[in-house]
């Protein structure tokens, strides 16, 4: 159940809130299945069966929101409609306008979303209350987004901000890059990308191959900085640093793993193990980072 990605946001410190009220706050919103004619519905389910819309543990929670997308290509649209259009104009006895075609075209709509197929996805959300961190495993903006304006609209207040800190991710990067000395607790792995500052964007990546120090600063010299860095940390998560501040492809090494099979007797006692593992290293890996990083910047 480890998260894969992470889009890291700061809750206030004095902000805090209960199992119980979270609960109740997210079932303002919940997922409704059935068939509607919206394009989208956006809701929030269970993160896993046997619980409510909220999995707690020591404070730590766990939430889950579901979009659920009708999939209707505009090329099935059109197809509709010009066949409608061409019984109107036979009524008519001229071409239906522009107008006409609009009006078509969103009755045509309306027809077939109720008949269209469904593809949902669903995106995890990590509430830290002791730490103070909100966390989203998704990779594009755009999920995190959806998460955070569905979260607004049931917590009142919902004190959140992004993640600031002193320096520069990308200056950082290539400074370690540069000198061979990633910060204490990590270590570099072979995966790199440099980006140039100037309008080409021109990009170099390494992908599963270690950069020398010398091609590395002959990239620096031609105005480029690095923008993406695998990184392990402590020996126990790999993964992915960005310019952005974001945290990709992370993955729990065998180190972490290597016993947690044969304590848990079933799968609820499993992902209970496993979320107390994930939440428990991933907070003191996001407190490193940040010390890295030169420490976290207010405002």
């Amino acid at each position: 159940m480890w998260f894969k990605n992470l889009r890291i946001f700061r809750l206030s410190s004095n902000w805090s809130i209960t199992l119980e009220s979270l609960e109740t706050a997210l079932e303002k919103q919940a997922f409704q299945p059935g068939e509607t004619h919206d394009m989208q519905r956006l809701g929030w389910i269970a993160p896993r069966p046997d619980t409510g819309l909220v999995y707690g543990q020591n404070g730590q929670y766990l939430i889950s929101l579901r979009a659920d997308k009708k999939l209707l290509p505009a090329s099935v649209v059109n197809q509709v409609a010009r066949a409608r259009a061409l019984e109107m104009e036979e009524q008519q006895g001229y071409k239906p306008g522009r107008k006409q075609m609009k009006e078509i075209k969103e009755q045509v709509t309306d027809e077939l979303i109720p008949k269209a197929f469904s593809v949902y996805r669903d995106t995890r959300v990590w509430i830290d209350t002791t730490n103070h961190w909100l966390v989203i495993d998704a990779a594009a903006a755009a999920k995190s987004d959806e998460v955070l304006g569905m979260l607004a609209k049931v917590l009142d207040p919902f004190p959140v901000s992004p993640l600031h800190v002193q320096h520069s991710p990308a200056a950082a990067m290539t400074n370690w890059l540069i000198e061979d000395t990633p910060p204490d607790g990590f270590s570099i792995d072979q995966d790199t990308e440099l980006r140039a500052t100037n309008e080409s964007r021109a990009t170099v990546r390494y992908v599963r191959h270690s950069i020398e120090i010398d091609d590395v600063r002959k990239h620096v010299e031609s105005g480029k900085q690095c923008t993406r860095l695998a990184l392990t940390w402590a020996d126990k998560v790999s993964f992915v640093l960005t310019d952005t501040l974001d945290v990709k492809r992370i993955a729990a090494l065998d180190v972490l793993k290597e016993n947690q099979d044969t304590l848990a007797a079933n799968e609820a006692e499993l992902f209970d193990a496993d979320f107390s593992l994930m939440t428990g290293e991933l907070a003191r890996l996001l407190d490193d980072l940040v010390d890295a990083l030169g420490g976290e910047r207010k405002g």
